[in-house]
């Protein structure tokens, strides 16, 4: 998701978004060294190792590497 107020992402409000499962982006801003910067949010447990492996099988399911 990206926001497009100046003070988000904020972990009050934006760490539990889409169940915990969205990655938040925001402050994006033009820099002349990297082109572009900004701030990504995302919540480590859920996003993390326990909701990569959940959506990983969920791919492989779709994809047909499970039957």
């Amino acid at each position: 998701m990206v926001r497009d107020e100046k003070d988000r992402p904020q972990p009050k409000f934006d760490l539990t978004l889409e169940k915990g499962m969205a990655t938040v982006v925001g402050r994006a801003r033009h820099c002349p060294v990297l082109q572009f910067k900004y701030t990504a949010l995302s919540h480590n447990t859920i996003r993390g190792a326990a909701g990569a492996a959940l959506l990983n099988a969920e791919l492989m399911k779709a994809e047909g590497y499970l039957d």
